[in-house]
């Protein structure tokens, strides 16, 4: 029988009535007293989840990490995290992350299914890293996030800082997965349930994976493994933000030379946010077709979303039906779902800058 990893919150899940599922090899909340009334605490007021699945690791080699990243890690200054993405040789994406300067070392913070492929791939390449995936992680997020946390009310979106929270030792990041102001902390596991409660008492709300998912598309922001994979460059993505023009231009990063090459023939596909219209939603796998009944793509994530009343959906089209306001059918269960392609994010963003 396969076992479950389970983070340093699982008790916590439990006593509190989560209904549990399997995530990426971890039993995980799904949700605890629904998800759109979840999804709406975050969006209206500070929701607290639990992302002790993903992995930590520290990285003192800066040199050593830029050569599989395509971001600016040297100009990277201490106190600032930056999102960046592994690529391999042909530009594909191993796996999008966060990577912070705290000073003596980088931190990275890795999708847990892919944790242990992305050490194994940076070590047999010659780098050093050091894994802390023992330890907890907590994404506080919504408006009122400053509220229940008022020890790192004064950094700023993208700021990095060890502090102490009620006598605990915490890293903690003003960022998050759900286009709304946050942060998230990490603490040793053996705090990561003390932690919570604390900030629960504060006033913070427990939020399952259900909620984080429709907020983070709304969004408009890619889960690794929908949405982006090995298959998918960053340009195809949208993620030509997180390419570095100058590093671009010094090829100095595995997969430079392949993603020079996509820059310049332009991108045969292009991710897009797609609203539809009615109530039904169209799930990843859904195929994606032109007016005139051609195939053009299919649906990477899709969800009914609780802020829009209405359902949305990211999905990869021909890069010449990408255009924004573009007439498109899903198709579910051989019925065609009108809908148009439009502008990400389908909800703005409220990071504090």
């Amino acid at each position: 029988m396969f076992l479950l990893a389970q983070t340093p919150l699982d008790a916590l899940h439990r006593r509190r009535g989560a209904r549990m599922v399997e995530f990426a090899g971890y039993d995980m909340p799904l949700q605890y007293q629904g998800i759109i009334a979840e999804h709406m605490a975050c969006r209206t007021g500070a929701a607290l989840f639990d992302v002790s699945h993903m992995g930590q690791a520290e990285i003192a080699d800066v040199a050593g990490l830029a050569r599989f990243v395509p971001g600016d890690v040297a100009g990277l200054k201490p106190g600032r995290q930056r999102y960046t993405l592994l690529l391999n040789e042909a530009g594909g994406i191993l796996d999008d992350l966060m990577m912070a300067n705290l000073g003596a070392h980088i931190q990275l913070v890795l999708n847990a299914g892919r944790k242990a492929a992305d050490v194994a791939h940076l070590r047999g390449n010659g780098l050093d890293v050091h894994t802390r995936f023992d330890r907890a992680l907590l994404a506080l997020q919504g408006p009122k996030a400053k509220d229940v946390l008022p020890e790192a009310a004064g950094l700023k979106f993208m700021d990095v800082a060890a502090l102490v929270v009620e006598g605990i030792d915490c890293i903690i990041t003003r960022s998050g997965y759900t286009g709304e102001d946050g942060f998230e902390i990490g603490c040793a596991g053996e705090n990561g349930e003390a932690l919570a409660e604390k900030l629960l008492a504060r006033g913070a709300v427990l939020a399952g994976l259900g909620a984080r998912d429709s907020l983070r598309l709304e969004a408009g922001l890619p889960l690794y493994g929908n949405d982006i994979d090995e298959t998918t460059d960053p340009v195809s993505a949208g993620l030509g933000f997180a390419l570095s023009k100058k590093r671009l231009a010094h090829a100095d990063f595995l997969g430079a030379a392949a993603l020079a090459a996509v820059q310049a023939k332009g991108p045969a596909r292009r991710l897009v946010g797609i609203r539809l219209e009615g109530r039904a939603p169209a799930r990843a796998g859904a195929e994606i077709r032109g007016k005139d009944g051609q195939s053009l793509g299919h649906v990477t994530s899709g969800v009914f979303s609780p802020t829009l009343n209405a359902p949305i959906a990211l999905g990869y089209v021909r890069a010449d039906a990408a255009e924004t306001g573009t007439a498109l059918d899903l198709i579910v269960r051989d019925k065609p779902l009108p809908g148009q392609v439009t502008d990400l994010p389908f909800v703005p963003h409220n990071y504090v800058r």
